[in-house]
């Protein structure tokens, strides 16, 4: 069994993993304040990890979101958005010192690698040789994957793989495509995203409106991209991808629009071989903690391009 952490921007969540038969248990999730003081963010991680019955002496594979150096472990967030009080934190020597049960190792890889690597593993785009994944949470997390492996460069793929690297119309992607992004385009500061989510599922046409053109936009971008890599599958997770329903159709319009259609869904009901697949993550919310202990057992270990 492989103790995990998932470090998100809003909750981390601890499990063990056992990669022969699949199974992720133990897990426990906490929330997490992204924009608290250091000590509080990492205390509250440490207490997360410390509810699992680990032994001393275990290594640990830990999925956090970048700017992130991680091979280090050291934290390099600044101006996006969340633990901008991490930055320069060495994060790998405080879960060494910190934990109850002291880990013999901790390794790092991004979030959104550890997503796709999970999927591609044993979850929705399992068969896949060419696929991409998408996160959407505080901000846009994102991985390309040829043979199994994360590429960080290539056709289609953006600086160091990061769609957040982007921009829309001369401005960051996540200027449009963001938790901040739409709370400020919708304008209600009593509102958090499920609330937008909710109003636009009960027929409010100004929800409806902003989250279309966040995801269409965010299509649009993303879909040139996707051609020009080959991919046959995309995936998308992250907090805000549980509204499926809403996120789906605006995606998929931005998606066609920059080139990349994908096909019909009811296609594989049907028995029709699909060739370009649009899926959101599996239900049970598992693969970036199956991608983080496959790093964890890793025996080349993990790099700034992920896993191998």
């Amino acid at each position: 069994m492989i103790p995990v952490l998932e470090i998100g921007g809003t909750h981390v969540t601890a499990a063990l993993v056992d990669l022969r038969e699949g199974r992720v248990t133990s897990r426990t999730r906490e929330p997490l304040d992204a924009d608290g003081a250091a000590d509080d963010i990492l205390g509250t991680v440490r207490h997360c990890a410390d509810g699992l019955p680990v032994p001393p002496g275990a290594r640990w594979g830990v999925a956090v979101p970048g700017p992130f150096d991680y091979a280090r472990g050291v934290a390099l967030f600044q101006g996006v958005g969340k633990f901008d009080a991490l930055y320069g934190m060495d994060v790998r020597a405080a879960l060494l010192d910190g934990l109850r049960q002291r880990p013999g190792d901790v390794v790092f890889l991004n979030d959104a690698h550890a997503f796709l690597a999970g999927e591609w593993s044993a979850g929705t785009v399992r068969g896949h040789r060419r696929a991409a994944g998408i996160t959407l949470g505080t901000g846009v997390g994102s991985a390309f994957l040829a043979d199994g492996r994360i590429c960080d460069n290539g056709p289609g793929v953006p600086l160091e793989g990061r769609m957040d690297l982007t921009e829309i119309d001369g401005r960051p992607l996540e200027d449009t495509v963001s938790r901040r992004a739409i709370l400020a385009c919708y304008g209600d500061p009593t509102a958090d995203v499920h609330d937008i989510a909710g109003r636009a599922r009960a027929g409010e046409e100004r929800a409806q409106r902003v989250l279309d053109d966040v995801f269409t936009g965010l299509g649009v971008v993303l879909g040139p991209r996707l051609v020009d890599f080959g991919a046959t599958a995309l995936v998308v997770g992250g907090s805000i991808a549980r509204s499926w329903n809403l996120v789906a159709p605006a995606l998929s319009t931005g998606l066609v629009t920059g080139g990349w259609t994908p096909d019909d869904p009811r296609a594989s009901a049907a028995g029709a071989r699909r060739s370009r697949e649009m899926k959101p993550a599996g239900p049970a919310g598992d693969a970036a903690l199956m991608g983080a202990a496959r790093a964890a057992v890793s025996p080349d270990g993990v790099g700034a391009s992920g896993i191998r």
